[in-house]
């Protein structure tokens, strides 16, 4: 398992148990407790969680830092984020396509609506009605694989055609990067 797989594993497990104490983490990663402090680390300079005197516990709502991915934790990019809104009307910051439609998945009973960039114009689309761009020679230096949004067909075919890629709908794409992080690779979002 990946660092970053490990941190939203524990975040998971303390939004359900409330605190764990560093040897509890340890058993239940099967790491050893120097890994678990370094995997923790972020999560306390982010202030997503905060020291105890029995290990760790989330910080309080307040304390949380806004300025990170709700996917990855990686922080917040204004080039191409998404954002999800919870029947609750709970608004989920997320750096990138790529997180955006994993975390979709994740909560999708929950979601009100979700919406994104147009990776060309910058301006505000329904994610559900966006075309995507996977695979493109185009680095943006975020989560892998990648993938860009755009408003319109046309746009999408445009970019493909000098940078590569495949253009999906909402669903496929979906499905695609579940296929992809599903495989022995994991998610390679970078830290």
């Amino acid at each position: 398992m990946l660092p970053i797989e490990r941190r939203q594993q524990l975040l998971k497990w303390l939004k359900e148990v409330g605190s764990l104490s560093i040897a509890e983490i340890s058993g239940r990663l099967h790491v050893s407790e120097m890994t678990v402090y370094r995997d923790i680390r972020p999560l306390l300079d982010e202030g997503q969680i905060i020291k105890t005197s029995g290990g760790i516990s989330l910080a309080p709502v307040s304390q949380m830092s806004s300025n990170t991915c709700n996917y990855c934790l990686k922080e917040l990019h204004n080039r191409h984020p998404f954002q999800i809104i919870t029947n609750d009307l709970k608004v989920e910051q997320l750096c990138c396509p790529h997180c955006g439609l994993l975390r979709y998945k994740d909560i999708e009973k929950d979601v009100s609506q979700i919406i994104c960039r147009d990776f060309l114009q910058n301006s505000t689309i329904s994610a559900k009605m966006a075309y995507y761009l996977m695979d493109t020679d185009f680095n943006l230096n975020c989560c892998q694989p990648q993938v860009l949004t755009f408003e319109s067909l046309k746009h999408a075919e445009q970019f493909q055609k000098g940078f590569g890629g495949v253009v999906m709908r909402f669903e496929e794409a979906i499905d695609e990067i579940q296929k992809r992080m599903n495989g022995a690779m994991g998610c390679l979002c970078k830290k």
